[in-house]
């Protein structure tokens, strides 16, 4: 196999007894048995128990004596079976062990900073010291799977004709709704690159070029607030094709998903998945991203309160806002007067709502809520019936206009379903889905202005397109969707504008007028007055989708040298400070900062 190895330490059985091998690798566990050194070796693809027995090799079985944790050695020996007693089941290499002859000592190691197997060490060390975090089982596990993830893609756009194709890192920002990160440019004094939020232009480009299918394992930057599932940097499956409509883009990624899941976690997926559209899974769900492995839906009470004398619904209800609840069954006893005195300061942190209504029914009580006296018997009555509320159950309201209302609701939601253990009910079930006919434009009030929802170049419904020419934006739905996997998701697309005048017209709707867009802009306006032909595509986040098929709670654990949540490496120490010497070099004069 090599100069260090004729075997690697998952390989050998009980039928290779009797043969003389090479093994290399770091030494795990050491055991001394009354001057017998026993020793687990290790390399990536397993673990062989090593014996050094002094009645036979004298010298070496010394030497084995200052064998530490995390050395590199390579030792050949004879194969031998392990006595009935002492086989390991747990090992693929459990039924043999190596009798060493010879002990070469490649490299010595300093006591690791922790213990290798010790699942409870605080992240920022296995972070400062990933190199050594990297030689973990789970690690090498979860990059692994990694790699066979990306291998499956690969593979499936390649028999699908698609082309692979790189898109520049150093670029022009673009309006993908976080933070560029900035590269200044040393020959060009005062302009600066930016790192791709996504290849969103260049892909779109590469269609007018005429190159019909692309895609790109693609790197991508993104400037914003880290959490469990984000990374300053972080990794994309980005499709684009021409000549397609929604439904083909959906199916292909049915398909890619199909494949990735049977070859990466040996499951078959159902195709195709339910749709449901971005209205109906706000109205049921309280979510654009929903959780369908548990029901508790949403219900609708707003016709209930139109005359109602409790004056904070009735005023949210001439105020066009919508009331709306949802019944906890079953959560009456998870949850104190001081617990849901907690879960209504979290909405109002979290969502700037005024509170967070409840009614519980206690097992042999009465209702307790401090708004429950303001209620007619008609409407306890009604709301009862609508709810099916019993004893043991606790409703919660959402009385606000119908997006916040819905979005309160929905996170109040899925607090519920944790406190109830109805997603570990669930377990390993595979629930995808896509929601479609997102809206195309939101308002911002903190700007003053409409956003994309999902970016400036996603298309109309055509039903909706004189809806924006007349500049009623509110209810102009996109041909976009999302790919959703048990309330995470997975990836995000749309059929693209391609015709010149429908895209200013999208940049007039979000108030970008004609010279900045021929400023940032000018480039694509211009290829697409040259004959670009109808495109759309997809995008979906690698890390995310490892993450859910390793059963890992962050994306740290399957990216190899990830970022903290603060957006540091521990390990290099970046980000850093530069010389004085590079300041100059790229003509920027740097800011004095305070730090605390």
């Amino acid at each position: 196999m090599s100069a260090y190895r004729s075997h690697l330490c998952h390989q050998l059985r009980p039928e290779d007894a009797g043969q003389s091998v090479t093994l290399a690798g770091w030494v795990g566990s050491r055991r001394d048995h009354g001057g017998v050194i026993f020793i687990d070796l290790r390399d990536r693809e397993g673990i062989t128990q090593v014996v050094f027995r002094p009645e036979e090799h004298a010298e070496i079985a010394k030497a084995s004596h200052a064998l530490r944790s995390e050395d590199v050695i390579m030792i050949a020996g004879r194969v031998e079976k392990r006595s009935e007693a002492t086989v390991n089941p747990n090992l693929a290499t459990g039924g043999v062990e190596v009798v060493a002859t010879s002990l070469t000592v490649l490299n010595k190691s300093e006591v690791p900073p922790f213990p290798l197997d010790d699942p409870a060490v605080h992240e920022d060390l296995r972070l400062q010291y990933r190199y050594l975090d990297l030689r973990t089982p789970h690690m090498h596990k979860n990059l692994r799977l990694r790699h066979r993830v990306t291998k499956a893609t690969r593979d499936y756009f390649d028999e699908q004709g698609f082309l692979e194709i790189e898109t520049p890192i150093l670029s022009n920002p673009t309006p993908e709704g976080a933070r560029d990160f900035l590269v200044p440019s040393r020959m060009q004094a005062g302009s600066f690159y930016a790192l791709p939020q996504a290849p969103q232009q260049y892909k779109q480009l590469l269609q007018v070029g005429g190159l019909e299918k692309y895609f790109q394992i693609a790197r991508c930057f993104r400037d914003e607030d880290l959490r469990a599932d984000r990374q300053p940097e972080f990794t994309q499956i980005d499709v684009e094709a021409s000549f397609v409509d929604d439904t083909d883009i959906q199916t292909l990624t049915e398909g890619l998903l199909k494949r990735i899941f049977k070859e990466a976690r040996a499951v078959e997926i159902p195709t195709p998945f339910p749709r449901l559209t971005y209205r109906d899974a706000m109205d049921r769900f309280g979510s654009d991203k929903p959780d369908l492995r548990f029901a508790m839906e949403l219900v609708d009470l707003t016709d209930i309160f139109l005359e109602s004398q409790f004056k904070v619904f009735r005023s949210i209800v001439d105020s066009k806002g919508v009331i709306r609840a949802l019944n906890a069954k079953g959560a009456a006893a998870l949850l104190s007067k001081e617990q849901l005195k907690k879960w209504e300061e979290w909405v109002k942190t979290e969502f700037g709502a005024k509170g967070l209504a409840y009614i519980k029914w206690s097992a042999g009580g009465e209702w307790e809520s401090p708004i429950v006296k303001f209620f007619s018997e008609a409407e306890k009555q009604a709301l009862a019936e609508r709810l099916q509320f019993a004893e043991g159950d606790v409703l919660f309201f959402g009385a606000a206009n119908w997006h916040n209302a819905c979005e309160v609701l929905g996170r109040v939601r899925l607090r519920c379903a944790d406190l109830l253990g109805l997603i570990n009910a669930a377990g390993d079930v595979l629930n995808f889905l896509w929601v479609v006919d997102f809206p195309l434009l939101q308002f911002a009030p903190e700007e003053n202005k409409w956003v994309a929802v999902h970016h400036p170049f996603t298309r109309p419904k055509v039903e909706d397109v004189s809806l924006l020419e007349r500049g009623e934006y509110d209810p102009v739905r996109a041909v976009a969707y999302d790919v959703v996997l048990n309330g995470v998701e997975l990836g995000g697309g749309s059929i693209r504008i391609h015709e010149r005048e429908l895209q200013a017209k999208m940049f007039e709707a979000l108030g970008i007028g004609p010279g900045e867009q021929q400023h940032k802009f000018g480039h694509i306006l211009k290829a697409f007055s040259f004959g670009a032909p109808p495109h759309g595509g997809i995008a979906l986040g690698l890390d995310r989708l490892v993450m859910l098929i390793a059963g890992a709670e962050s994306i740290r654990e399957v990216i190899a040298f990830p970022k903290n949540n603060r957006g540091a490496d521990l390990m290099s120490h970046s980000p850093s400070e530069v010389e004085p010497k590079q300041w100059r070099e790229l003509h920027l004069q740097p800011q004095v900062i305070v730090k605390k």
